[in-house]
């Protein structure tokens, strides 16, 4: 028994007459339904011959699906070799005709949206239109769309526009004239009938030319057309109420002028005339004029340009064919078309056709033959693969072109179908001893349409013969292949199919041994992919492997070497836990080829297949996937435009490089032309990750963003923002208490719309009353008013307001003493207005003035009164009776307070009443309110004062001033028993200034002479009139400093000076020892006033603390200075002086008091004033007290 691939027959003739009348049985179909004419198409193979393995001397049947339009015809060629003539076989075709009874579906029109009636007056438009479903709709079978007037067909004019598309179709009459009143329908054609619908156009007679004059003729034609003449007809005006016409006026205009002229001198009777004179060769256009008593009509619609012309010349020149009939556009290749039409019904001896070519959208047409086509076929080359094209079809003949055919259905230029090339590179997965499972790259052309199946072939190694593994097919490209032999050697090959058929199979794969696999390392990973192709990096992608060895798998190594090399080089030291790598550091423009390993706990497993070879060179015009959060929904978006898109192209979104499936979260994917988007409806924190995107049928187009948890974070928050926005406030909720008591609620927004809605709350429970509430859009603000303000309203108010998608909430709390507050002041405003409105009142209330002599005085005015009104003056609750009386008649009411003072303070009260009611008035003068009127006499005294002098009491010594009305005394008084007595820094000048809000007044004593002292009186303490020693003035060449730094050799003196009575006595001390007098110390006290110590040719020896003491029997003092020395050339010490205060010596026990001499008596003579006390300046450690206010 013998075997091949190739099948032979001899075919008798009449099989091949059976194919033949088999190819012509056409069946009749209803007329109801559409018939096969209008569905040309060219000749297709729908399944194609396959190879068949059959046993010598054994039958074959060979079928094969044809199909097209008209039925094509078919030939079996016989290319048998010589030895194989014996076969005897036989071939049977089935073509289209021969498939089950195609039963077309009628077309089912409903019309949706139709015309009514329609009235109208000349020189308007009016425009007819419909709206309809389909059932089916299909592109190549719309239905024809017929308009008729008063059953007389429409067509396209310059007076009838007429524009149809798919479901609809719409009837313009651009200026109305009374030729177009009548019934006008739309008849939707089909091959199985009509749907139509009708309404009545009214046209009524436009405003005449003169008033009674009658309506336009109608309906003008030309007939009898010859080479001088033409014979015009009409029918008359639709006339009603006009006057009987008298006759009519014929105009011509010259085609290309506008330049009418009237044919006939006087009205003709009848609606026809024949128009002579004109030129051969030349068209006019023509129109009619009616005439009654009353005036000449409007004129008639114009004709249609007519030629004189000999009849017979005319006829010749008309004879062009008719326009050919449908055109049918079918793929070719991928830049070809077939273009296949009816010819016309007229031919008028037809040379041919020109075909015209237009890119759809554009309306450029070109010719796509430059000689006329004699065939209803022609191939269009040059096209551009993946532009969409529209043809239409032209005859000629010796006459000229015919009109133009209707346009073919959109045709996009794609390469026709064919069988999807080999698969390749075949791999074993796994072996478990009695099958394998096989794995397989997807051909790398698929032949224009989807691979639906392979089938896989098995034979044993070094044998020829190949035998199918299953029967039906599969899709998958990982298959078991059971039912092998222990230890045999296989080799196995695969085909790939499309819907045209079988592909080549596949080169067969290498020597696979079926011995079960045990190793406990895993087997190869599968199916590598790349995307996201850059000039330095990309990203790999695996499947994980059929056998994962003796425990899990726990990661993956990607190895990669340049193409033609066996250089392996490992992208990740640690393994992968995912099964996807970015590879970075490649080299631009390089190719290279990449495998991966998986890991177990054993080990390192086998290597994947080598992939394909790819290059590291990034997509020209590749773009990456960009990140936002939405500005108006507050979605996050991936967005990501691609630089290539094809037809069939698809985004493919990915999360960890895991095709996203789960919409249920509210992730949504949107893809128009070349743009995409992956929105997060409702995200969360779960969504970080890496997002990547790929376009299908491109070159490799693909992108991805990685959002980490921090930015996921912010995102997140934005989007809240976004979503919950919050409406900016000016103000927040306040309130204002208006008249009557009533409280106003109020708070103000930056901007809100006319839309804004709001809603009160006290203490969570809404406040209603919709008279009550109020906004305004142009201020933003928002009010509530509650009438009655009362104990019981005590809490938090809130108000929140929504406007669009933004909210604000703002809350104002009254409690405590603020709510207090508030309802004092609303029953004060609703006491007044019952007060002002009813009885006597305060038109103002109590007030406090100052005059410009420092008077002080309440003032008030009041109204409404009668003479029985009563007017009175409180302080504290007890009544004043003034001196004078109020006036009650001028309204004003004034109290004067003498010597205004802290004992005038208090709470004053007015009152006025009658039998009508009661008011009051009150003030309180104390805090603030004092004070203000203490600053303005403080103005006015500052203004007026006089300079300080000084005056010496039994209190104290006093600097005063005077300032005409008000006296003011600063009093400088002891601190204690003792007398503390002045230093240096207590010269100086005193002032006193007195303030007001507006101005200052300054006063100056100048007390900085030298050796002037304080005087004690006797009245003021017990102390003998002779003064304890006190230092008025220490200095060493411009005063005695507490630090003294002198170099070595020089000399050094220290001087004071010093006063007492009795003369006090003065010594010195070094570091705590007396200082002996010699010739290197010398110690003077000259005039008993300046005490000094002179220390000649100092020594190192001589630095140390000084101590220079001043006493006498009264007590006495002591100062401290520091004295430093240096030698030459050394660097002077840094004075660092010490804050050691000045010790008091107090004076020795007992002390004799002295007494005053007693004063002889007074003379008769005139007294004369004391004299001035002296200057003298503070002692040290006295404060001067602030000024307090005389009472």
């Amino acid at each position: 028994m013998s075997y091949t691939n190739n099948i032979t027959s001899d075919f008798s003739q009449d099989l091949i007459c059976l194919a033949n009348k088999l190819l012509k049985v056409r069946t009749k179909l209803d007329d109801k339904y559409v018939r096969e004419e209008p569905m040309i198409r060219g000749p297709k193979f729908l399944v194609r011959l396959r190879s068949h393995m059959v046993f010598e001397n054994t039958p074959v049947k060979i079928v094969c699906t044809v199909e097209g339009f008209p039925m094509p015809v078919v030939k079996c060629n016989k290319l048998l070799p010589p030895v194989l003539l014996s076969l005897s076989c036989y071939l049977f075709f089935a073509p289209a005709s021969m498939l089950p009874k195609i039963h077309y579906t009628k077309i089912h029109i409903t019309f949706l949206d139709t015309f009514g009636p329609v009235f109208a007056t000349e020189g308007e438009s009016a425009t007819l239109s419909a709206t309809m479903t389909l059932e089916p709709n299909l592109a190549n079978l719309q239905p024809e769309a017929q308009w008729y007037r008063d059953d007389t067909r429409l067509f396209d004019s310059k007076w009838v526009k007429i524009e149809t598309g798919r479901g609809f179709s719409k009837l313009t009459l651009p200026n109305l004239y009374k030729d177009d009143e009548g019934l006008y329908t739309l008849r939707m054609v089909t091959k199985g009938g009509t749907a139509e619908h009708s309404a009545f156009v009214s046209v009524a007679d436009g405003p005449p030319p003169v008033p009674a004059a009658p309506g336009a003729p109608m309906d003008i034609e030309i007939h009898d057309a010859n080479r001088d003449y033409v014979i015009v007809s009409w029918k008359p005006p639709n006339t009603t109420t006009e006057g009987p016409i008298l006759g009519y006026f014929v105009d011509k205009c010259e085609v290309g002028t506008e330049n009418w002229t009237q044919c006939n001198d006087h009205p003709i009777k009848i609606c026809k005339y024949p128009v002579s004179g004109l030129f051969e060769g030349h068209s006019f256009y023509f129109r009619v004029r009616a005439v009654n008593s009353h005036g000449i009509s409007k004129p008639s619609r114009m004709s249609d340009p007519i030629t004189a012309m000999d009849p017979t010349e005319f006829e010749r020149l008309h004879g062009v064919p008719s326009a050919p009939g449908q055109v049918i556009a079918t793929r070719e290749t991928d830049t070809s078309v077939l273009i296949q039409w009816a010819p016309p019904k007229e031919p008028n001896n037809l040379i041919g056709y020109y075909i015209d070519q237009c890119v759809q959208g554009s309306k450029n047409w070109t010719s796509a033959n430059h000689k006329p086509h004699k065939n209803t076929r022609f191939v269009v080359s040059g096209l551009t693969t993946g532009e969409t094209y529209v043809f239409r079809v032209q005859a000629i003949n010796e006459l000229g072109l015919s009109d133009e055919s209707q346009e073919s259905a959109p045709l996009t230029v794609k390469a026709a179908l064919t069988t999807p090339s080999a698969p390749y590179d075949i791999a074993l997965l796994y072996c478990d001893g009695h099958s394998m499972i096989l794995n397989w790259k997807k051909p790398l052309r698929s032949g224009g349409a989807k691979i639906k199946e392979y089938y896989v072939d098995k034979r044993r190694s070094g044998t020829t013969m190949w035998r199918e593994v299953h029967i039906p097919p599969f899709t998958e490209r990982v298959y078991k292949v059971e039912n092998l032999t222990e230890g045999a050697v296989y080799q196995f090959h695969v085909y790939a199919a499309n819907l045209a058929g079988l592909g080549p199979a596949s080169k067969h794969s290498e020597d696979f041994t079926c011995d079960p696999w045990t190793m406990p390392e895993p087997g190869p990973a599968y199916d590598l992919t790349f995307c996201e192709v850059r000039d330095n990096s990309l990203v790999v992608e695996w499947q994980k492997p059929v056998y994962t060895g003796s425990g899990p798998i726990t990661g993956y190594h990607v190895e990669y070497a340049k193409k033609g090399t066996a250089n392996w080089i490992t992208a990740n030291e640690k393994a992968a836990s995912h099964r996807f790598l970015k590879v970075t550091g490649l080299e631009v423009g390089t190719t290279y080829v990449f495998r991966v390993r998986a890991v177990n706990a054993a080990g390192v497993g086998m290597a994947s297949m080598a992939s394909d070879p790819v290059t590291a060179k990034a997509v020209a015009g590749s773009q990456e996937v960009s990140c936002v959060v939405d500005e108006k929904s507050g979605d996050i978006v991936l967005s990501f435009e691609s630089c290539q898109i094809n037809e069939g192209s698809k985004f493919i979104w990915k999360k960890d490089y895991k095709e996203i499936t789960d919409f249920s979260k509210g992730v949504v994917i949107k893809s128009e032309g070349t743009h995409s988007k992956l929105i997060f409806k409702n995200p969360d924190k779960e969504d970080f990750g890496t997002y990547s995107v790929s376009v299908t049928n491109t070159e490799g187009v693909s992108s991805s963003y990685t959002i980490s948890n921090e930015e996921l974070a912010k995102m997140l928050a934005l989007s809240y923002d976004i979503r919950h926005p919050v409406i900016p406030l000016k103000s927040e909720l306040a309130y204002k208490i208006l008249e009557r008591g009533r409280m106003r609620f109020w708070l103000q927004a930056e901007e809100i719309s006319s839309n804004v809605t709001y809603k009160f709350f006290a203490n969570n429970k809404e406040l209603s009353g919709p008279n009550k509430m109020g906004h305004d859009v142009a201020t933003g603000i928002i009010e509530f008013i509650m009438d009655h303000f009362t104990e019981e309203n005590e809490g938090t108010y809130t108000c929140q307001i929504t406007d669009g998608g933004g909210k604000a909430q703002s809350s104002l709390v009254l409690i405590g003493d603020a709510f207090k507050a508030a309802l004092a002041e609303a029953d004060f405003q609703r006491r007044e207005y019952i007060r002002v409105k009813e009885g006597p009142h305060f038109s103002e209330f109590l007030s406090l003035q100052i005059g410009d002599d420092c008077s002080v005085t309440l003032v008030c005015k009041v109204a409404n009164l009668k003479k029985e009104s009563v007017f009175h003056w409180f302080r504290e609750d007890t009544e004043i009776i003034p001196d004078v009386k109020p006036d009650l008649g001028s309204g004003v009411c004034k109290l004067p307070i003498k010597e205004f003072s802290l004992k005038t303070a208090g709470i004053y009260k007015a009152t006025i009443s009658d039998d009508r009611g009661k008011d009051m008035s009150q003030i309180n003068i104390s805090g603030k309110v004092f004070d203000d009127a203490i600053n303005k006499l403080s103005q006015l005294a500052g203004a007026s004062a006089a300079e300080l002098v000084i005056n010496c009491t039994a209190t104290g010594i006093q600097l005063q001033f005077d300032a005409s009305a008000v006296m003011w005394l600063i009093v400088f008084s002891l601190i204690d028993s003792q007398v503390v007595e002045p230093v240096e820094k207590d010269k100086g000048k005193y002032s006193i200034v007195i303030t007001d809000p507006e101005n200052s007044h300054k006063r100056t004593l100048d007390l900085s002479g030298d050796g002037q002292y304080f005087q004690y009186f006797p009245s003021l303490i017990s102390f003998p009139s002779e003064p304890i020693p006190l230092f008025i003035d220490n200095s060493v060449v411009g005063g005695l400093p507490d630090v003294v730094t002198i170099m070595e050799k020089k000399t050094l003196s220290l001087t004071c000076t010093v006063c007492g009575d009795p003369k006090p006595q003065v010594s010195w001390l070094k570091n705590g020892s007396e200082v002996e007098p010699d010739d290197q110390y010398v110690v003077s006290l000259d005039q008993g006033r300046f005490a000094s110590l002179t220390i000649k040719g100092v020594s190192m020896e001589d630095s140390g603390r000084y101590t220079m003491i001043v006493q006498n029997k009264y007590g006495g003092e002591s100062v401290d200075i520091v004295v430093s020395v240096y030698r030459h050339g050394e660097k002077i010490p840094e004075a660092k002086p010490t804050l050691t205060p000045k010790t008091i010596i107090p004076p020795k026990l007992p002390i004799e008091i002295p007494q005053p001499k007693t004063q002889p008596a007074p003379s008769a003579a005139p007294s004369t004033p004391s004299p001035a006390a002296p200057k003298a300046a503070l002692g040290r450690g006295v404060k001067s007290p602030t000024p307090s206010r005389r009472k």
